[in-house]
Order: C-alpha cells, then sequence, then structure tokens
C-alpha cells in the first residue's frame, strides 16, 4: 500500500538521477494540499521509468519538481552527480537545459503565432546560437529526425498541424539542446490510439539515438508498461510499487496495482476466464490530498484492508528481484 521508504533505490550503480524523500505541497487558503509526500526513486543512464497513477495521484508534478517547476517543499533531487537544490537562481536554468519536459497537450503547449521554424530553433536561440544558417539547418535536421518534413512544416503555424505532428514538434524541441534527462508528462494521451503507437515508437527510437534516460508519466498502465524498462505505482502521493515492466501484468503485487491492471480491456476477461491476480474494478473516490488519510493512504478503498494499514504507514521492502511493495498484506 501507499507508503515510504528507500529499499529500492540503487545508490551502488551510480544512477542518472536520484530523487530522495521528495515533498511537495501547495497552500490552499488555511490548509495545504499534500501533493507529493515524501517519495524516493532513481533512474539509470538510458533507464526509462514508467510512472503510472489515477489523476490526481502527484506524478506530474513529481515530474515537474525534478526540474524545480515548483521547487519541491523538501528533499532533494540529483542530476548527474550535482544536487539541484544547491543551484542559485541563475545556475539552476543553466543547468537546467540537461532536463527537458514534453507536455501533455501539445497544441497548448507551443505559441500559436509563432511558425514551426521558430519553435523549433528558439532553445538554441536562447542559448547564445545566432547563425541563422546553422539555426535553420539544425532545426531541419531535427525535424527530419521526429518524423516530420521541414519542407512541409517549415512555416506552418501549429494551428495548421494535427496533434500528432504538434506533439513531434514538441518532442523535436525539446531535444535541441540534446538533454541528459527527457521527462514525458502524458505525451500521448490527448492523441487518438494510431497517433498514440507512432509517438511511442519514436520516443523509443530518439531514446537510443540520442542516449537518453527517460521519466515517462501516464494514467494508462498499458502504455507505460510498452515503453518502460521500469514502473512506479503513485497513489495520492506516494509510492506504491516499483518492478520490473516486463510481465507487470503477471507479478504485481500491490492491491492497487493489480485494480489498475484489471482496468485494461482483455479478451480473456471478456470471455470469462479468470486471472489469480486480478480485483474487481476500483470503488470509491480518491481522497483529498488536503487531509490524505492516516496510515496508509489506500486503505479507504483497499480490499485487502486491516486495522494496521489505518494506523500504521507500510514501508518499501523488496519481495523479489528488483520487485518493492509497500503493503502489510503482501
Amino acid at each position: 500500500m501507499a507508503g515510504t521508504g528507500k529499499a529500492h533505490l540503487r545508490p551502488d550503480d551510480k544512477p542518472m538521477l536520484s530523487v530522495e524523500d521528495l515533498v511537495v505541497e501547495f497552500d490552499a487558503g488555511k490548509q495545504k494540499v499534500h501533493a507529493v509526500s515524501g517519495i524516493s526513486f532513481d533512474l539509470l543512464a538510458g533507464e526509462t521509468l514508467g510512472v503510472v497513477g489515477e489523476s490526481g495521484c502527484g506524478k506530474s508534478t513529481a515530474g515537474r519538481a525534478v526540474l524545480q517547476l515548483p521547487t519541491p517543499t523538501s528533499g532533494t533531487v540529483t542530476l548527474d552527480g550535482y544536487e539541484l537544490q544547491k543551484f542559485n537562481p541563475k545556475a539552476l536554468r543553466q543547468f537546467r537545459n540537461h532536463m527537458q519536459m514534453i507536455m501533455q497537450d501539445p497544441m497548448s503547449s507551443l505559441n500559436p503565432r509563432r511558425k514551426v521554424k521558430h519553435l523549433i530553433t528558439e532553445g538554441l536561440q536562447i542559448w547564445g546560437v545566432r547563425d541563422k544558417k546553422r539555426l535553420e539547418t539544425l532545426g531541419r535536421e531535427m525535424l527530419t529526425n521526429v518524423g516530420l518534413d521541414p519542407d512541409a512544416v517549415w512555416d506552418r503555424t501549429p494551428g495548421e498541424l494535427s496533434g500528432g505532428q504538434c506533439q513531434r514538434v514538441c518532442i523535436g524541441r525539446a531535444l535541441m539542446l540534446k538533454p541528459k534527462m527527457l521527462i514525458c508528462d502524458e505525451p500521448v494521451s490527448s492523441l487518438d490510439v494510431s497517433v498514440q503507437a507512432q509517438i511511442l515508437n519514436l520516443l523509443e527510437e530518439l531514446k537510443q539515438e540520442f542516449e537518453l534516460t527517460m521519466m515517462f508519466i501516464a494514467h494508462n498502465i498499458a502504455v507505460v508498461k510498452s515503453i518502460s524498462d521500469r514502473m512506479m505505482v503513485m497513489y495520492l502521493g506516494k509510492v506504491c510499487e516499483i518492478a520490473p515492466s516486463d510481465g507487470i501484468e503477471h507479478s504485481a503485487k500491490h492491491p492497487y496495482t493489480r485494480l489498475l491492471i484489471s482496468s485494461i480491456p482483455d479478451p480473456d476477461r471478456a470471455r470469462g476466464v479468470a486471472d489469480d491476480n486480478e480485483f474487481d474494478a476500483l470503488e470509491g473516490d480518491l481522497p483529498s490530498p488536503l487531509n490524505p488519510p492516516s496510515g496508509c493512504r489506500f486503505h479507504t478503498r483497499c480490499p485487502l484492508a486491516t486495522d494496521r494499514c489505518k494506523e500504521e504507514e507500510p514501508q518499501m521492502r523488496e519481495i523479489g528481484e528488483n520487485h518493492y511493495v509497500a503493503c502489510h498484506n503482501v
């Protein structure tokens, strides 16, 4: 169940990104929104960590907090050996070009008045590249890398492109500064299914070509499974389970993860073929982050909850190779 702990961290492997005890809270009048409450995770160089959970679990806030947007309430974020909280604003801005983010809505994340040629080269211009010929050459090369015809889109605005084309522009823009870390915040949720597959395949190809380390955030566990090496399941600002993505539909142990998997359409389930690892559909509404439940935050909706779950917060513990769960009953 949703808990804390650092048993799953891998300091001996010298991770590219290490996040420890991350807390993000927002003021809401006299109360506080507990968006992220003491989570820890890491990514090795070249690895993709999938972050999954229902809306409101804090996964997007965690991704933005890695970029220090917003600055975390507490905790540490270390990228390539540098602790970001120790940077002053100017140094942080300069270092942030090593991290880039792909936003959820490609249409609203692009300036509707600017043409693709300006959008794709803007980052290089901000960081001092003034040679127009070089900017055009690099911009056209990147558009080709993300599967767009430069001649067809160079002088178009976002309103003249499809959602999939806009997302490709967003991906290209993020890669122009050759970042070490790419955070994808639900990059396919607003796209048609066929276009989703194209973007996922594109990200896989670009990951190899640009040697990227990626944090991929989504609420669809099937999408996350298809692109990630490791999966982290979040619930109401806490981490429930971390496990290899391969075979997660059979190896998942946490009740919440199993409920998420049960929500994926399955032809076997439609034919009445039982799965011992399944639960019924998740019931009830997500508790308010203004006043999260005591003990395990999932106990109000968990089919396995006991009195201990209401009082004691579970700790992350290893139950298999690279498989960690925060639950008293697993």
